[in-house]
């Protein structure tokens, strides 16, 4: 059995942390569900800025779009959901034969509203509905702006992938939008059956403390901020808040870990995957990683329920003068700034093709 097929035989759900046009229109896709167990995928802006941006495979797409009238946010979405629907079809007999467990796609609402709760709601309403696919998660940011939309947008039936979560306590605020959310549509007489997912971010911490830790920290704060999650993730659905809406019939949120490739070129290509195996989460990885785990990886120990030495190995950061709970909030507003980033620059990609297209003499342009 490879690596892959074990993950997926302790109930580690492996999906791919990216989307384009040639991994659709190739068939390797596929060959990874046949494969390599991936059972489901996820996208961000800075993913979509490059399939766009390095490819030719959008630019017949972009032509016709842009000489409909269309531009901006409408013609990306137009995109996007194209992918994402080929995606999702691909994925439907996963997410049938897992009731709707697995067998997923996400696509983000614009990162420029973050801090806009009212529009977010309307347009994680809007995608979910032009996306016409029951398997198609709308991602929300789990920032304090994004919290009250995460909760509306649960209530009308809209399923959410929580994203650009750093730490247990914004893990834990959106489990309780999540929950808050489910009960409200059971006090209201309607299905509780609205999936969710939680993404905690983890390479990105270890990246913010190179050069700030003792050596033997390298590469462990982000996994010890997993392991104290998957603690209290554990914990929440053994409570009795959780098992009264269980008895009704929600399903739980789980917990997936995002930012899995490794940055540091001194640490195994792998770490995360390895160090992250546990029942009932969900790792999404680069592409990359994915191939490498399948070549060479081994699974070693299951995570443990209560988080082994997490908070060992977080005092130690802390006492190498490292704010963890700071350093969460620094890190969540800069992957916000971060995709806000990539967003203008895949809109300004977008409208730097669809003028190249239009005019043959720079249409060499919008190939590089």
């Amino acid at each position: 059995m490879n690596p892959t097929a074990q993950l997926h035989e302790l109930g580690q759900s492996l999906w791919l942390d990216n989307i384009t046009r040639g991994l659709l229109t190739s068939g390797t896709l596929r060959r990874y569900l046949a494969d390599f167990s991936v059972t489901g995928l996820t996208s961000n802006p800075t993913i979509f800025d490059q399939a766009i941006s390095h490819s030719a495979f959008y630019d017949e797409a972009i032509r016709r779009k842009a000489a409909e009238g269309k531009s901006g946010e409408a013609l990306f979405f137009d995109l996007a959901l194209e992918d994402l629907g080929q995606a999702a079809d691909l994925f439907r007999p996963i997410h049938e034969e897992t009731r709707g467990m697995d067998g997923w796609v996400s696509l983000e609402v614009s990162p420029l509203l973050a801090y806009d709760t009212k529009s977010t709601i309307e347009e994680a309403k809007n995608l979910h509905a032009r996306g016409r696919r029951p398997n198609l998660f709308i991602k929300i940011p789990g920032t304090e702006k994004g919290l009250p939309a995460i909760e509306e947008s649960i209530f009308a039936g809209v399923p959410i992938n929580v994203t650009l979560l750093f730490s247990r306590e914004q893990y834990l605020a959106a489990a309780e939008a999540y929950m808050r959310g489910i009960e409200r549509r059971l006090a209201a007489g309607l299905d509780p059956r609205v999936r969710s997912v939680a993404s905690l971010f983890v390479s990105r911490w270890d990246k913010a403390v190179t050069g700030k830790t003792p050596e033997d920290l390298r590469g462990r704060l982000g996994i010890a901020v997993a392991g104290r999650t998957y603690r209290a993730y554990r914990e929440l659905l053994s409570s009795a808040r959780w098992q009264r809406l269980a008895r009704e019939g929600a399903a739980p949120q789980r917990l997936l870990w995002a930012s899995t490739g490794t940055k540091d070129p001194k640490l195994s290509d792998m770490l995360y995957l390895v160090a992250l195996a546990a029942p009932d989460t969900i790792n999404t990885m680069p592409e990359a990683t994915l191939l490498a785990f399948a070549d060479h990886g081994m699974l070693g120990e299951v995570m443990r329920p209560d988080g082994g030495d997490a908070e060992a190995v977080l005092g130690r950061v802390g006492q190498a003068g490292i704010d963890v709970d700071a350093l969460a909030e620094q890190l969540q507003q800069e992957g916000a700034e971060a995709f806000v980033a990539s967003w203008k620059d895949l809109l300004s990609c977008i409208e730097s093709k669809a003028a190249a297209l239009r005019d043959p003499a720079l249409a060499g342009e919008s190939r590089r």
